[in-house]
């Protein structure tokens, strides 16, 4: 990427202008930290340790634990759905994207070091779901910014690389988080700072550092990316007007730019039961296929290595191939997955082993790809309403993969059918994606 774009260059929208200088290195890769920080909440919160530590037995019956979670963060993205595009909105109009993104991040810092107070026992667990919930929202407001920021940092020439760049550091931060979790607290019988198993210590005290790695990191976004301009042509307004005004934008998208519409409910469902995946398989491991704490920490950390490169090659596809093709491939080969998961399961720790890092290539260039495709047809000054409107169609249907695997348990009798509820989602989601039509640059 040749280092030629002033930062003034960077406070409107860089994407759309045929002209456009790349953005610096050092500027994008400055962005990418915030990516490299969040593995923080997504890999070790949400994903690999806070959720399995939350639903062991300390906390209550297997049954209980696991539906009590997707509960929780179906009402969390609920919330999201609701003030998602609102917030975004109110950030075109303001230009306070980043003095946004720098709060939303603090609250999920806070409610990741206040998970310490946790301790394994059923009085803490709806504390430990609350933290969870809050967390989450702010995480998806914090995400709206960031993702308007990829316009700012990237032409129709190089979206496809900046972004699989940026999410791919997401994981190779998480490989390294995960990695010092595990040494420092999970595997050994005493841990830093003297920590052990007991009173769940260790577990607890990796959430003051996954809060303090998330803050630490996301700090160089703040500096290297300016703060855009306030749009004038748009007026700070109340919820209700602005509920209004973006009802008539979606109005105008039905009209004039259809398929962006029917993309936005396509990603909806699709990132759903991504994010399904990223909620339930630790659980799955941990109940199904009787991994231990340390031994699902390892599979993440493998499975990071993958999706990392595999999201970063990713990118250098997507641009010559396209957005498009790179997340239809790679959800049929997701589904196939984890209908293999499923079939080999009697097969033990093996199976999940094997298809489970085959699946991670894929999971990671769906996401980038997703998130660049839509920054390729947003038009310039709606980037974090049309982010907004992202999060909320996805989190519209946020119910989806939690409820599609609470039923497929309930029905099935055991945790590890919950894996067919994930893949029917993203079936789903493939069926609504296949149809829509590819931008022109």
């Amino acid at each position: 990427m040749t280092e030629t774009a002033s930062d003034s260059a960077l406070h409107e929208n860089h994407l759309h202008d045929p002209a456009a200088p790349r953005v610096k290195k050092r500027t994008i890769f400055a962005w990418s930290l915030w990516d490299w920080g969040s593995a923080a909440f997504q890999a070790v919160v949400t994903t690999f340790v806070f959720t399995v530590y939350i639903t062991s037995a300390s906390f209550g019956p297997e049954e209980q634990t696991s539906v009590a979670l997707g509960a929780t963060l179906s009402i969390a993205g609920i919330a999201v759905a609701l003030f998602a595009p609102l917030f975004g909105r109110l950030t075109d109009a303001t230009g306070h994207r980043k003095h946004s993104l720098a709060v939303t991040t603090g609250i999920v810092v806070a409610c990741t070091a206040l998970m310490v107070l946790v301790a394994p026992a059923p009085e803490y667990f709806v504390l430990g779901l609350v933290l969870l919930a809050v967390g989450n929202i702010a995480f998806e407001f914090a995400s709206v910014n960031y993702y308007s920021m990829l316009t700012q940092l990237s032409t129709t020439r190089n979206v496809g690389r900046v972004s699989g760049f940026g999410w791919g550091m997401g994981y190779l931060g998480g490989i390294v988080l995960l990695t010092i979790v595990l040494v420092g607290f999970i595997l050994p019988d005493t841990g830093w700072f003297g920590v052990t198993s007991d009173g769940g210590w260790n577990v607890r005290v990796a959430m003051v550092v996954c809060a303090l790695w998330f803050a630490v990191f996301a700090i160089p976004t703040f500096f290297a990316v300016p703060e855009v301009s306030a749009d004038r042509n748009r007026r700070v307004v109340g919820v209700v007007a602005g509920y209004r005004a973006i009802f008539r934008s979606i109005g105008q998208l039905w009209r004039s730019s259809r398929h962006t519409l029917f993309f936005l409910i396509a990603s909806a469902i699709f990132r759903d039961g991504l994010a399904g995946i990223f909620t339930f398989t630790g659980i799955v491991a941990s109940l199904s296929f009787g991994f231990d704490p340390a031994t699902v920490i390892m599979f993440a950390i493998a499975a990071n290595v993958i999706s990392g490169l595999a999201t970063i090659l990713g990118g250098v596809v997507e641009d010559r191939f396209g957005a498009k093709n790179v997340m239809t491939v790679s959800l049929v080969l997701l589904v196939i997955a984890l209908i293999l998961m499923f079939a080999l399961a009697p097969l033990g720790a093996p199976a999940f082993w094997t298809v489970g890092l085959f699946a991670t290539i894929f999971v990671g260039p769906v996401q980038s790809s997703s998130r660049s495709f839509l920054a390729r047809l947003t038009p310039p000054g709606k980037e974090g309403e049309m982010f907004g409107l992202y999060a909320t169609t996805g989190r519209a249907v946020s119910f989806l993969a939690p409820l599609a695997f609470t039923v497929a348990v309930a029905l099935g009798g055991s945790t590890i059918f919950g894996i067919i509820g994930i893949a029917l989602v993203l079936l789903v989601g493939l069926a609504v994606l296949i149809p829509v039509r590819v931008p022109t640059a």
